[in-house]
């Protein structure tokens, strides 16, 4: 039996269930200014999986790269979020 797809399966629903805090933590205390950081980082996840040698690792830092990218647009949304008062705005923000 072949248990990647499982293993890579369960390791991407419980990066991208980490990332859903993440990006409203991020939006609340940084704001959406903090994109670039998405974006370096999810560039250097999926620059690292192309010299990685085990499969299943390859696999989770490309779900790792492109959850980070995904945040990116996931971050501006969250203002959208804020804004309608489905989520707190930081009141230490201007």
């Amino acid at each position: 039996m072949n248990w990647q797809g499982v293993a890579v399966g369960a390791l991407s629903f419980l990066i991208i269930g980490l990332f859903h805090p993440i990006v409203i933590k991020g939006e609340y205390y940084f704001s959406k200014k903090i994109w670039p950081v998405f974006l370096v980082f999810g560039i250097l996840f999926l620059g690292w999986t192309l010299f990685v040698e085990g499969q299943i690792l390859s696999s989770v830092l490309g779900v790792l790269g492109f959850t980070c990218l995904w945040s990116i647009l996931e971050l501006f949304e969250q203002e959208k979020r804020v804004e309608k008062g489905w989520f707190p705005r930081n009141p230490k923000r201007k």
